[in-house]
């Protein structure tokens, strides 16, 4: 496998501080590895940038660290084969913010997630007879760094049917060279039905409240603080045309005064 060259610069501005790195166009970043102590590094984010596009997280990446952060002394140090791990990124400007390297020896194997690729085109998908399901997009395997593949190959085009599918015990590899870990029946690739029983269930009960909404609602009650019926109002006779009721103090007014 092909190692792509990147340089990067000790670097003694730790914490809070990186976000001046970041401002002059540098990520933090550290080095570590079995056996080896930790180092602080920044490299130039544009020159990452361009290895990572590359390599991704599976290719061996050829590391140069110059002895001092502005490279003006700096003598080019030893090349160390590294893997990218743990990049992290802003999650609005998707700016790298941060990155580690893994030093790895090339005599040694290595655990690594390999991504999965698709190629070909189900004819189950093609005749619309299913639809095509990817429950997993990586799987985990162990190698030598110089035996890791970019990316492992899944063909579709034998899938046929609803059900039919792909596991990871069936994935061509060179099991000579990549042991996997993943869980050999775990499913990677599977024909699946256009409207399963669940969707289907779903859409009924979409639909049954659908027809709940369009049902006539109920009379309302009364508004609150509307005016009660008169007591002693008779059913089918309005207030207006119940008897006034007169007052003992109201009559004596009316009388005539007796002289």
């Amino acid at each position: 496998m092909e190692q792509i060259p990147l340089t990067a610069q000790k670097r003694t501005v730790l914490g809070r501080k990186v976000k001046k790195l970041r401002a002059e166009g540098l990520i933090p970043a550290h080095v570590f590895g079995n056996k080896i102590k930790t180092e602080h590094i920044q490299v130039k984010a544009t020159d990452f940038s361009k290895v990572y596009e590359k390599v991704g997280e599976t290719g061996i990446v050829e590391l140069t660290i110059d002895g001092s952060p502005d490279g003006a002394s700096a003598k080019s140090g030893e090349k160390r084969p590294v893997l990218v791990r743990n990049v992290q990124f802003h999650p609005v400007t998707d700016e790298t913010l941060h990155v580690d390297f893994y030093q790895v020896n090339l005599a040694e194997k290595v655990k690594v997630n390999v991504p999965l690729e698709v190629i070909g085109e189900a004819s189950a998908v093609e005749k619309k007879i299913g639809l095509l399901l990817t429950p997993i997009s990586e799987i985990e395997i162990e190698a030598l760094p110089a035996d890791i593949p970019e990316k492992i190959e899944v063909d579709i085009t034998k899938l046929a049917n609803v059900g039919d599918e792909i596991k990871v015990k069936d994935l061509a590899v060179d099991r000579s060279k990549i042991e996997i870990h993943t869980e050999s029946e775990l499913v990677v690739i599977k024909i699946g039905e256009f409207v399963t029983k669940e969707m289907e269930a779903v859409e009924a009960e979409i639909e049954a409240e659908k027809v709940e909404v369009a049902a006539p609602a109920e009379a309302a009650p009364a508004a609150e603080g509307a005016e009660a019926a008169p007591e002693g109002a008779k059913e089918g006779v309005s207030a207006e045309e119940k008897p006034t009721e007169v007052k003992p103090e109201e009559k004596l007014q009316e009388e005539p005064t007796k002289k």
